[in-house]
């Protein structure tokens, strides 16, 4: 019961509190962009030569107001966003009307979550790996090999990269496609065939955040890992004759961990923000791609709907490891 008021409890209020602000700005940003998506549809429609007379233009308003949850007072279009959300329907999209936007975002979010995730815990691994073994044994060769390929690419802005990588190994040297997720109008199974062409289109996006990831990880884990030796615990250790591999992953690597779990939390939750880039570099069929035709068609709806998935999938992510510290870190207790 203790544990539930002074440790679950004021975490799941602010956890609610979080989603709560992050879906009101949601709902407020779209309606800030300088596009009316219900008079660019009607402009698109007359421009074919289609003629309207006012009644049927009226009538047709005030249906596409009532699609877009644009219909009535700012108040009342913000309460029957809450509605729609707590049913899981944010409405059709405009720029691929009339699909709905959860169809939409279902199609997309496989591919983001199959590239972006993987990447993100793949160099988590590596990056703590090699930083911990770097940041005990600085002496060595390898990890000062290591350390000047970290200052090349660690600055580098990520387009950069990624566009070094496409030109060479996609242009240049043409071995992996340009583009795309997969064969244009291929048809996706679970046969060797098929997971082959997809990890083949998925290669040159994944090396790119992974080289990024594993050097950002690199750094940060050397750092706490050179702290982390001088400290009495770890002298001790090697007083008492524990082996240095005993000593670097049991007490050194253990310990230096617990900032880079906090950091995995964060990473997971900024999974959104880094496939806009990453998929509009190499064409990837994901919701990075999604959400910039979402931004250039005004389409409210399905902007709102994929900021609303990523609000959720942050403080979601956030809360859980938040709740699972105590387990990595004994000095704090769920109390």
């Amino acid at each position: 019961m203790r544990f539930f008021k002074t440790y679950f409890l004021p975490r799941i209020i602010i956890y609610f509190l979080v989603i709560v602000v992050g879906v009101t700005i949601v709902f407020i940003i779209p309606r800030l962009l300088p596009i009316d998506p219900i008079q660019q549809m009607i402009g698109q429609i007359t421009s074919t030569g289609a003629y309207l007379d006012p009644k049927t233009l009226n009538y047709m308003i005030e249906t596409l107001k009532e699609l877009y949850g644009l219909k009535g007072t700012l108040w009342e279009q913000y309460w029957g966003f809450w509605r729609r959300l707590l049913r899981g329907d944010f409405g059709p999209s405009y720029y691929q009307f009339p699909v709905p936007v959860i169809s939409l975002i279902r199609q997309s979010l496989p591919w983001t979550l199959g590239l972006l995730l993987t990447t993100t815990v793949v160099s988590w691994i590596l990056g703590n790996v090699l930083g911990a073994l770097g940041g005990y044994f600085p002496q060595k060769s390898w990890a000062k090999i290591l350390d000047v390929i970290s200052m090349v690419i660690r600055p580098m802005p990520y387009y950069v990269l990624a566009l070094s990588l496409l030109l060479l190994f996609a242009y240049l040297i043409p071995i992996f496609p340009l583009g795309g997720g997969f064969l244009i109008g291929g048809k996706i199974s679970f046969d060797l065939r098929s997971i082959l062409i997809l990890l083949k289109h998925a290669f040159l996006p994944a090396m790119s955040l992974i080289l990024i990831g594993v050097f950002l990880w690199f750094q940060a884990m050397k750092l706490v890992v050179q702290s982390v030796k001088n400290e009495d615990f770890v002298s001790y250790a090697r007083l008492g004759g524990l082996s240095q591999s005993k000593i670097v992953s049991r007490y050194v690597m253990r310990n230096a961990m617990l900032p880079q779990i906090t950091g995995l939390a964060l990473s997971l939750g900024q999974i959104f923000s880094g496939a806009l880039i990453t998929e509009i570099v190499f064409s990837y069929p994901g919701l990075g791609t999604l959400l910039y035709n979402a931004i250039f068609t005004g389409d409210y709806n399905l902007l709102m709907g994929i900021m609303t998935m990523s609000i959720f999938v942050i403080t979601t992510s956030i809360l859980v490891i938040d709740l699972l510290y105590p387990v990595f870190d004994p000095r704090v207790r769920y109390r």
